[in-house]
């Protein structure tokens, strides 16, 4: 393996470890405070017990979490120096900013899992928002930093050097507001259906359960306007690729020839020797109209590109194809969810519903995966979209294999660890409608 295979696939696995955590260290804490704003309003103990329950689960993937994202600041200078040589300057506001949201969410968290008896149920309730708040604008900086890796802006190269660099402009590009957006939302959505799903899973075997019929009412909550929505800031970003990175938008839809009325590729399997994508079936005119509008719009194929300045076009294609087609199964059921509630039944007394409810469950953590994929994989040969190549920004250092293998192993036993934590400390428990606390609201 070249130390160049090496360092990507590390850069890879500790993205694809993480983003899991920060995934849910977003939907989770949502989840939390809408749990004991119910609680507080009703006084019902199961909403009571699902917050506490779920306020566990945060602390578990937010204790995971900093542990694989202070690796992955690590990775960022060992392995790719010149680019933060290059680009520390420029993207350093969004992860300073990064860095203060996310200690404002450490504190607030541990307010929260150690005030149960301490404060105030109000005061209890809004430790919990500033934990889902600081939460997701932690999550939303972070993305603002790759997102100028998509469309590098804020700055004037003289030289081959950046020169006049305003942080703020780099940190607000073209690129952040449909990404951060896309992002985002696909946090609440993957939470909210894996929850779902779940508890989905539960009610199918014990029908008459109410604690998990409260928790997948909350859970649908945000998982179905989260998963409509996500159809609306995807356009976005596809609008967004178009314009700023058509190699990337050729390689996602496998579209090797530049042309007119150009067709939206639903599956196939791109072969850049032919450059042919084979089994796909063709909706003409599809993509020239999401991508511009139009659908006698001239889309820029692979032909239009140096063939060295290509994306893996069959990886980032076939990952595109799993992210909008598990996106749509999200949507769908969601949809299916509306239909119930316009006419009043409930989503737990559909057996069907709550079978593919339960599919569903890993559903959104792979059509993430398969997004980050899109990202990273169409992006290449470039580190900085047109300006830095990835292999450019490599440490000259020998040997990336040994690190690769040491943090693989590493992150097989934190995987272990989480999920015996999260099923001894959530799953395998029994509801507890005896709590103590405060209740001098």
């Amino acid at each position: 393996m070249s130390d160049l295979l090496a360092a990507r696939s590390q850069m890879a696995m500790s993205l694809a470890f993480h983003i899991i955590f920060a995934v849910m260290g977003i939907g989770m804490p949502l989840l939390m405070v809408l749990a004991e704003r119910q609680w507080i309003r009703t006084r019902d103990p199961v909403w009571l017990d699902l917050a506490k329950r779920w306020s566990k689960g945060t602390a578990i993937l937010f204790a995971v979490g900093a542990v694989s994202g202070t690796v992955l600041s690590f990775e960022l200078g060992l392995l790719w120096p010149a680019f933060m040589e290059y680009a520390g300057a420029i993207i350093g506001m969004p992860f300073s900013l990064e860095g203060f949201a996310f200690f404002t969410e450490a504190i607030f968290l541990g307010i929260y899992l150690y005030g149960w008896t301490r404060l105030t149920a109000r005061a209890h309730w809004w430790a919990g928002v500033a934990v889902a708040v600081s939460g997701t604008v932690s999550g939303i900086f972070v993305v603002f930093a790759n997102a100028w890796m998509n469309s590098p802006t804020g700055f004037t190269l003289v030289d081959g050097k950046p020169t006049d660099i305003d942080p703020i402009a780099a940190m607000l590009g073209p690129a952040s507001f449909p990404q951060a957006l896309h992002m985002t939302i696909a946090a609440f959505a993957t939470t909210g259906i894996a929850v779902a799903g779940i508890h989905a899973w539960m009610l199918r075997r014990d029908r008459e359960s109410t604690f998990h019929r409260a928790a997948l009412k909350l859970a649908l909550l945000v998982a179905v306007p989260a998963s409509l929505l996500q159809l609306v800031s995807g356009d976005l970003s596809a609008k967004f690729v178009a314009k700023w990175q058509p190699a990337k938008l050729a390689a996602m839809e496998g579209h090797f020839v530049t042309q007119r009325s150009a067709p939206l590729r639903i599956g196939g399997i791109p072969d850049e020797r032919t450059r042919e994508t084979r089994y796909a079936i063709d909706v003409p005119g599809g993509l020239s109209f999401l991508a511009f509008g139009d659908f006698d719009a001239e889309v820029k194929g692979l032909d239009a590109f140096p063939e060295s300045d290509w994306p893996p076009v069959a990886i980032t294609h076939v990952a595109f194809q799993v992210m909008v087609g598990l996106g749509t199964l999200m949507a769908f059921a969601s949809l299916w969810v509306i239909v119930c509630w316009v006419r009043k039944r409930e989503v737990a007394d559909s057996r069907a519903l709550l079978g593919l409810l339960a599919l569903l469950t890993p559903a959104g953590f792979i059509a993430v995966e398969a997004g980050w994929v899109v990202t990273e994989v169409g992006r290449q040969p470039w580190i900085v979209q047109g300006v830095m190549r990835t292999a450019d920004a490599l440490t000259p250092m020998p040997g990336l294999v040994v690190p690769f293998a040491a943090f693989t192993l590493l992150y097989v036993f934190l995987g272990v660890i989480v999920a015996w934590l999260l099923w001894a400390q959530i799953i395998k428990t029994q509801p507890d409608p005896a709590h103590p606390i405060r209740r001098d609201v």
